[in-house]
């Protein structure tokens, strides 16, 4: 049993300074590059950097602590990167939403936090991308359109079978109930960009995570900050998600102060769900920094 625990404390230590090479771009981000056939020079690196201190949840212990979750606890990094390396993600930033609650706390972080964050980081040159599900992007002058129509199409496939995922035909038994007020909801005004989150100039529009890849991988961004609704549903579900871009190999911190998630009766106190989505990322290899940590990062600024 011993020795069971001890290479699992071991494999645990071994991916958590992996995981922290990793983000120092110790002997990792630029080779990261150079797989990709891509070369430094071709992207415009400026003087400007961006200095932030991600935070995370630590798994290891301090030295002389017995290994107990209640002996894991939160710790930052420090980095300096080059800001034509970053961007800014806006994700799902909806005009409306069909909850009340969610709505009222999206539009007082919109006011709050977005307007100051969106003026900084335009005015000291920062990628911003817009993330507004296809059915918008694809509406948007600005949708880069970086996937051919034979990509879009989704790969046709036997398992499950087609009545299966749609829970038709024999499977209907197995669909959740479908109530009056699932039409109402359906019939709101169609969602788009929120008014004071809309793409300015050039700034791109994004369909699909691999387009997302596509256009940080022309553009030579590494590090990207993600904003947007909600924490505990399209920030984790969504193909150009945190979770998503995260696995694709880029370092993702979600900005915690420019979310909210979905609660229940239970949660909503507490804002539970919001809190765990944020402490999710922190402990499986995403960070999390505040608004005004990047809007006071900037070199020109410190």
């Amino acid at each position: 049993m011993a020795a069971k625990d001890t290479s699992r404390r071991d494999f645990i230590k071994k991916s958590s300074l992996g995981g922290l090479g990793t983000a120092l771009g110790i002997g990792t981000v630029i080779p990261a590059i150079a797989e990709q056939g891509l070369n430094t020079s071709e992207h415009s690196i400026s003087d400007e950097k961006l200095h932030v201190k991600p935070r995370f949840h630590n798994w290891i212990v301090d030295e002389g602590e017995e290994w107990l979750e209640l002996n894991t606890k939160q710790a930052n990094l420090d980095w300096n990167i080059p800001v034509s390396q970053c961007a800014l993600v806006l994700l799902d930033v909806w005009q409306r939403h069909y909850l009340k609650e969610p709505e009222e706390r999206a539009e007082k972080i919109i006011n709050e936090r977005y307007v100051p964050l969106l003026k900084s980081c335009r005015e000291y040159g920062m990628e911003v991308i817009h993330c507004p599900s296809p059915q918008v992007a694809k509406t948007h002058p600005n949708w880069v359109k970086l996937m051919s129509e034979a990509e879009l199409k989704p790969i046709p496939d036997s398992w499950p079978p087609k009545e299966f995922r749609n829970l038709s035909g024999p499977y209907n038994v197995y669909r959740r109930p479908f109530t009056q007020k699932e039409a109402e909801r359906n019939a709101l005004t169609p969602l788009t960009f929120h008014p004071k989150v809309v793409p300015l100039n050039n700034e791109a529009v994004i369909a699909y995570g691999e387009e997302l890849h596509r256009y940080c991988k022309q553009k030579g961004i590494l590090f990207l900050f993600f904003a947007g609704f909600n924490t505990n549903a399209c920030l984790i579900t969504r193909d150009y998600g945190a979770l998503q871009m995260n696995y694709r190999g880029y370092q993702v911190s979600v900005i915690r102060d420019c979310t909210t998630g979905m609660e229940s009766r239970e949660t909503q106190a507490g804002l539970l769900q919001t809190n765990g989505a944020l402490l999710f990322f922190e402990m499986y290899g995403q960070y999390t920094v505040t608004s005004n940590e990047i809007i006071s990062g900037f070199s020109r600024k410190a």
